[in-house]
């Protein structure tokens, strides 16, 4: 009597294990479909170069059969355009211990060098133009020490692991394409950009309020500023990253 029961809770179970674990499996599957499919851009490319057709052509070829034109472009950029006989391979980027840690270290301390240089000026102009709300906002003694403390040991590691991360790359100009230097730049450009839409938001706020004073004004000023000359930078950075080979 027990059989039926037995039996049905088991297609229970299962069809519940399968549904938890069917994300995990499609996801997998997809991974190795996209990989897969990159094999067979990257195989199509090399056939290609080596059979002598141009670039040119291959890039609409590619572009027409309906690939992204990053795609072609990362697929055509894998070989060099040199005078050999068989496609030549550039070197690949790769992922390494060192490389993560020099990057984590200097965006770390490049948010610590900003965020503190923001708060010390906040701090100056609240010395500068007192308010009547509280003492806190007319300027902090400990904020201002710990803000020079910060930036007097962040931003020379920052600029130290920023020289040598530039000497490297001018010695491998693969590294341009490093996945972890790519990520935490876009991060950095969000983080960037957020700031800037905030800031832009809450000027706008109060010229519709009315309660624009100077001391507010020079704390938009100070962060449109900093957020803006980190957000151009890195900007100009990637465009050149993706105009070279």
């Amino acid at each position: 009597m027990l059989q039926p029961f037995v039996h049905v809770s088991l297609l229970i179970g299962s069809s519940e294990l399968s549904g938890r674990y069917a994300p995990s499996i499609r996801s997998d599957r997809e991974k190795e479909c996209m990989a897969s499919a990159m094999q067979d851009l990257d195989q199509f490319v090399r056939e290609a170069l080596s059979r002598g057709c141009s670039r040119a052509s291959i890039d609409k070829a590619l572009t027409d059969a309906g690939w992204a034109p990053e795609q072609t472009q990362a697929a055509l950029t894998g070989y060099a355009d040199v005078a050999f006989p068989v496609p030549v391979p550039r070197p690949r980027p790769y992922l390494s211990a060192r490389e993560a840690f020099l990057y984590l270290v200097l965006f770390t301390t490049l948010y610590l060098s900003a965020y503190h240089l923001g708060e010390l000026l906040f701090e100056l102009i609240n010395r500068s133009f007192p308010g009547i709300v509280s003492s806190y906002e007319n300027g902090n003694p400990k904020n201002i020490r710990w803000s020079i403390a910060t930036i007097v040991i962040a931003f020379p590691v920052f600029l130290l692991v920023s020289a040598k991360i530039g000497r490297e790359l001018k010695q491998q100009a693969i590294k341009r394409q490093s996945a972890v230097r790519r990520w935490l730049t876009y991060l950095t450009l969000f983080v960037a950009a957020i700031v800037l839409i905030v800031d832009l938001i809450t000027l706008v706020d109060s010229l519709l309020s009315g309660e624009i004073t100077m001391r507010f004004v020079l704390k938009v000023m100070v962060a449109a500023a900093i957020a803006g000359t980190i957000f151009g930078y890195y900007l100009r950075d990637l465009r050149r990253d993706e105009a070279s080979p």
